[in-house]
């Protein structure tokens, strides 16, 4: 009895410590997992839009483009270092095709110059020099401007790249 007993705690340490093992059941705490994180994502971002710009600030009263972005994804519970767009780019993780219309994408614009947050295929999140922190369509402006996109870190378990 006692031998069981030890295999079977032996079995559970195993199973939390090997990464990539789940439990029956696990991919709906997954699920459950990346709608909180969305529902958390919105919250952060609306609890700033309508804030005026103000070139080099990351709020939490103005903000520009790249200090928007770099402050919901702090409040997001994600640690990067604030910096601009540029740098930015080269500091997050590339979007895979399928990643790119996500919510919470970091969308890149004008050579680097510009950041926003997907929403979805026809509305992204940034820091306007003429209306502040707002929603924008990609249509017709901004979408043949696009630059690149790249993902939030540890979004779904990723690790932030050292730079």
């Amino acid at each position: 009895m006692r031998l069981r007993t030890v295999a079977v705690s032996l079995a559970v340490l195993l199973l939390f410590a090997v990464p990539g093992t789940r439990l029956a059941g696990s991919d709906r705490s997954l699920e459950e997992s990346r709608f909180e994180w969305a529902q958390q994502l919105r919250r952060n971002i609306g609890r700033y839009l309508g804030h005026p710009y103000g070139y080099g600030c990351a709020g939490p009263k103005r903000f520009d483009c790249s200090g928007f972005v770099w402050r919901v994804i702090v409040e997001s519970g994600i640690r990067i270092k604030r910096t601009g767009a540029r740098k930015l780019f080269l500091m997050l993780p590339k979007a895979e095709e399928g990643e790119q219309w996500q919510l919470g994408t970091v969308v890149f614009f004008n050579r680097l110059g510009h950041c926003g947050l997907v929403e979805d295929t026809a509305l992204f999140y940034h820091a306007s020099s003429k209306l502040g922190t707002t929603c924008s369509a990609f249509e017709p402006y901004w979408h043949s401007r696009i630059t690149g996109f790249r993902k939030i870190p540890r979004q779904y378990g990723e690790e932030l790249p050292s730079l």
